[in-house]
């Protein structure tokens, strides 16, 4: 159990310290931002079908054949859609009134920090299964966490945050990830069933996120060799959670 310890905290400690490329990619030419976060979008699609196809489901369907299992993934779409829609998470639906704005950026810190949160439970819930799933897991989240952060940066300094403290509220709010992993180990040791609940909630939250969220920011690329790079990042996502599997064991 200590290894599933050190593995789950140094994985959300690593999620955690991508807020700080925010500040590191903001300080770069914009167009190279942007060119990396087209790239970085494209891989957590392929990441994140990857890990819900090769790793979640056929974890959670040999652990538990009932049909509660596929009740927990519409569960879990269910659950971020919700999440989405009254919380807020996706920055670009938070309203801006007016110079009032600094209460923007600290509803998108509540948001973000719950988002955060759930990353870490969904990281320790697999890391409870086993390395290969917990570390599929991690690699998915931190492809989509990446970007997520650039923007969560952004949304700070647009509020009226200065760069010191949009940095650091960000950090904090990504830290909670450290709390939602140990929540996560926490439960599974005390509730046996935690980790069956968990891994099928884990991938419809992924197929919602992967579907709902960055697939349609993909198809507003129309160009046809943006498009192709695009494919071969999802191919290459893909590809990383099949090796996961293939040497991980």
């Amino acid at each position: 159990m200590l290894s599933v310890w050190c593995s789950t905290i140094g994985s959300v400690v690593v999620v955690s310290l991508a807020s700080f490329i925010g500040i590191v990619a903001l300080s770069k030419d914009a167009a190279r931002v942007q060119r990396a976060i087209f790239i970085m979008v494209s891989l957590a699609v392929g990441a994140m079908f990857g890990d819900t196809f090769i790793h979640l489901l056929p974890e959670a369907f040999k652990s538990d054949g009932s049909l509660a299992t596929p009740a927990y993934i519409l569960a879990g779409i269910l659950v971020f859609f919700l999440l989405e829609k009254f919380l807020l998470w996706r920055h670009e639906h938070i309203p801006h009134y007016g110079a009032c704005v600094h209460p923007v950026g600290y509803v998108s810190l509540v948001a973000d920090g719950l988002h955060n949160f759930i990353d870490g439970l969904l990281i320790g819930s697999s890391y409870l299964v086993s390395l290969p799933v917990g570390l599929a897991t991690t690699i998915a989240v931190l492809l989509h966490e990446i970007p997520q952060e650039i923007g969560d940066f952004g949304v700070l300094l647009h509020a009226g945050f200065t760069t010191a403290k949009a940095l650091w509220f960000n950090f904090f709010a990504a830290s909670l990830a450290i709390v939602g992993a140990i929540t996560a180990l926490i439960a599974g040791e005390l509730v046996a069933a935690f980790p069956k609940a968990i891994l099928p909630l884990t991938a419809g939250g992924f197929i919602y996120l992967a579907g709902s969220d960055l697939v349609p920011e993909l198809h507003k690329e129309r160009e046809p060799v943006k498009s192709l790079i695009q494919m071969l990042a999802i191919g290459v996502g893909i590809g990383l959670m099949l090796l996961v599997k293939l040497f991980g064991s």
